[in-house]
């Protein structure tokens, strides 16, 4: 059968067969939602790993740091890996599902605005390759813990630059009043370094500097990247000591809709890195290694979610609703952030009309909304698959249990094979966590004890 392929924002190997039925990798999503039910997160390997290449390409070998906590889970950081791409952890469980998957633990950096104490030790004990310091008490506990092994810690200190990103405002970083890093206005930064030079257990190899999510702007980082240059320059300066390494953190937009315009990696790469030589040159610094992490920009648009519609509810002269069997559960962006993705009818053709509806989850929640005024066909109807585009970053990586639905499963399509990569949540697994006061009368079935 032939294929026409959608384009962006959807994955590369996504396209329509003859049938008006939505493939990916070749295989129909009739097929995937029959062998593997629904809701259903789909991964565009092709497109996964072609990301990971075009970063690696544009930055260069060692220098791209994929932020697992846009999606963590276990075979979308071997794949990273694998690409050569090292793992950016953002708590004690990331780093142990890095671990899991394989990954060197020098390839993993540890971030967090509130490591614990546990976590701080873990990443000694295993030693990753660089934790990236928040906050002044983070540096006590380091120290504590670093002495007590016997070892030295090799530490970024995170830097809030004061660089306020043209974003939404739960995911801006960079603007001065920010729960993440040192203020560099305040002169927290330089408290940090001073403190830290005072350390012998401490192995400062650099800074850190993130200045939000979903960023489209070439000049924000740009702009970030002079600021740190600066600062290294000042501190050799001040302090006599030449650091080696700049982190630029990640934030690199991607197209979840038609007005979203993502910067082109290599154009990107080559405005950040000849911003930093230039700007090392103007200081007569020796230029820097310049570290990445993106996320959302490796995984986010690798993914789309399969629905099964149940319901379709028509409010003559109001609007039309369209449930589907998942929700805000599996996917809380547009719920949270008001966050936009593309939606179609996927399991057949339609030349019906194009309407607006309001597609909504089954939760017990007014503000389980999917999208609204989004153009599904006026036949619309129990029992159609409907996909939504671009759901690979902080949709699994947010879900919850929220009226106690089972997490969604997840497949990874590569050679025309659909991997089992997140198998679907039982109702048992719901019960894992919990610890009855009491022995029940009656068992899960309905059956006296």
């Amino acid at each position: 059968m032939s294929a026409a392929p959608l384009g962006s924002p959807w994955s590369r190997t996504v396209a329509r067969d003859d049938r008006g039925v939505l493939t990916v990798g070749g295989l129909g999503v009739d097929v995937l939602a029959t062998e593997h039910g629904t809701p259903l997160v789909v991964v565009d390997g092709d497109e996964l790993r072609a990301r990971c290449r075009a970063y690696v390409a544009a930055f260069g070998a060692d220098r791209v740091i994929y932020a697992a906590k846009a999606w963590p889970t276990t075979a979308v950081l071997q794949v990273a890996a694998a690409e050569g791409l090292l793992i950016d952890v953002a708590s004690g469980g990331e780093l142990h599902t890095a671990l899991a998957a394989g990954v060197d633990p020098g390839r993993i950096v540890l971030h967090g605005n509130n490591k614990s104490v546990d976590e701080l030790d873990r990443a000694l004990e295993v030693g990753v390759g660089r934790i990236v310091v928040d906050a002044m008490e983070e540096l006590e506990r380091l120290d504590t813990l670093a002495r007590a092994r016997g070892v030295r810690a090799p530490v970024l200190l995170r830097i809030t630059p004061g660089i306020d990103a043209h974003t939404h405002e739960y995911v801006r970083t960079g603007h001065d009043d920010a729960k993440f890093g040192f203020t560099l206005s305040l002169g927290l930064a330089d408290a940090a370094l001073q403190r830290t030079l005072a350390m012998d257990t401490i192995e400062l190899v650099g800074v850190h500097a993130h200045i939000g999510s979903q960023v489209f702007d070439v000049d924000a980082f740009v702009a970030n990247a002079e600021v740190m240059v600066d600062l290294l320059a000042r501190w050799r300066d001040e302090h006599g000591v030449v650091l080696a390494e700049v982190d630029l953190g990640g934030g690199m937009g991607i197209a979840y809709d038609a007005a979203d315009a993502p910067v082109d990696v290599a154009a990107l790469a080559r405005a950040m890195l000849d911003a930093v030589a230039a700007r090392a040159a103007a200081r007569d610094l020796p230029v820097p290694r310049v570290l990445v992490e993106p996320g959302r920009a490796i995984v986010g648009a690798s993914a789309l979610t399969l629905y099964r519609v149940g319901v379709v509810k028509d409010l003559p002269g109001l609007s039309r609703w369209v449930a589907v069997d998942g929700g805000m559960s599996d996917n809380i962006r547009p719920a949270l952030y008001g966050a936009v993705h593309p939606v179609v009818l996927a399991g057949r053709a339609s030349d019906a009309h194009a309407g607006p509806v309001k597609l909504v989850g089954k939760h017990c929640e007014s503000g389980d909304v999917l999208g609204t005024d989004l153009p599904l066909p006026a036949d619309v109807r129990a029992d159609d698959l409907v996909a939504m585009a671009a759901t690979g970053a902080y949709t699994d990586a947010m879900a919850s249990n929220y009226n106690r639905l089972p997490r969604p499963a997840a497949v990874l399509i590569e050679d025309g094979v659909a991997r089992t990569i997140v198998r679907r949540e039982t109702l048992e697994d719901l019960l894992r966590r919990d610890v009855p006061l009491e022995a029940p009368s009656r068992g899960v079935d309905g059956s006296a004890r």
